[in-house]
């Protein structure tokens, strides 16, 4: 298969390369005017890259007849791109990258109550970390698999609310802020990856140990490739949730370690250049 062909849409969506191409156009303005590090852009555009590849490729109709490729499509969504995207901080940079107009409309939207009401309830620790595993083990329940592999508009949901929550999920673990206006304490987004790993690791290896075809939809779609049997097609997608996504929670959970480590460096230093502050004041009113 040459590249070409690998890169052409299997379904289109306007939809996708419309909000890809806007949010790559802010980001592109906004690095220009604040200059961000290279990590950091590189984080974003890897992780950018990883969504097109897993959405908008040849990638995509090899996750809709074979049961592994779907769960490595599903972990570059739920878990590497977004970890990637929001470890690069990109919401400062695609802020700076909004024209001024549209920047003072969204303070102002912000700021009002419905939407604070709003954000406080759908951004709350525990519906965050809830719609997080629910978007993964959801749609893992045979029947609900059976169907959303059938139906484009279900197929499409499910896709979408992985990429989503996994956004979601992960801007809440590795916030760089102190809390508030963080949704989560330091320690709290140490231990949250620990937490939500462990119950993907029991769904993994029930799928990885299943002696029945929990999945039959692949075998009647047609599998990507013949050679592989159901029973080690489901075997292998089961490992690749068990194993490589509780890696993926390892390293948010050591990224948030490190931005722990950091936030407590900073009181220390914020303390001393505030009693340097106060010496000072005090010398000159004597």
């Amino acid at each position: 298969m040459t590249l070409l062909k690998f890169l052409k849409p299997w379904e289109p969506s306007f939809i996708f390369v419309a909000v890809f191409l806007v949010t790559a156009a802010f980001f592109v303005r906004g690095a220009w005017r604040l200059q961000p590090s290279i990590g950091r852009q590189v984080a974003f555009w890897s992780g950018m890259a990883i969504f097109y590849v897993s959405l908008h490729t040849r990638v995509d109709y090899y996750a809709e007849h074979q049961f592994a490729v779907h769960r490595l499509q599903h972990l570059a969504l739920h878990h590497l791109a977004p970890l990637l995207v929001m470890a690069a901080y990109p919401g400062s940079v695609i802020r700076a990258g909004l024209p001024l107009r549209a920047r003072m409309k969204l303070r102002r939207a912000l700021q009002r109550p419905f939407i604070v009401v709003l954000g406080s309830v759908l951004l709350h620790p525990s519906i965050v970390t809830i719609a997080f595993l629910a978007s993964i083990v959801f749609w893992l329940v045979p029947s609900v698999q059976f169907v959303a592999m059938l139906d484009w508009r279900l197929y499409y949901a499910m896709n979408w609310s992985v990429a989503v929550t996994g956004l979601m999920y992960w801007w809440m673990v590795v916030d760089h802020r102190q809390s508030p206006p963080a949704r989560l304490t330091p320690g709290m987004r140490v231990m949250s990856p620990i937490i939500t790993m462990t119950p993907q690791i029991l769904v993994g290896a029930m799928i990885a140990f299943s002696s029945r075809d929990l999945y039959p939809i692949f075998t009647i779609c047609g599998r990507a490739f013949a050679d592989v049997s159901a029973e080690l097609d489901q075997s292998l997608g089961g490992l690749i949730m068990w194993i490589p996504a509780a890696v993926l929670e390892a390293v948010g959970a050591l990224l948030a370690l490190r931005r722990m480590i950091h936030l407590w460096e900073r009181p220390s230093a914020a303390g001393i250049t505030a009693n340097r502050l106060a010496v000072i004041a005090s010398r000159s009113l004597s």
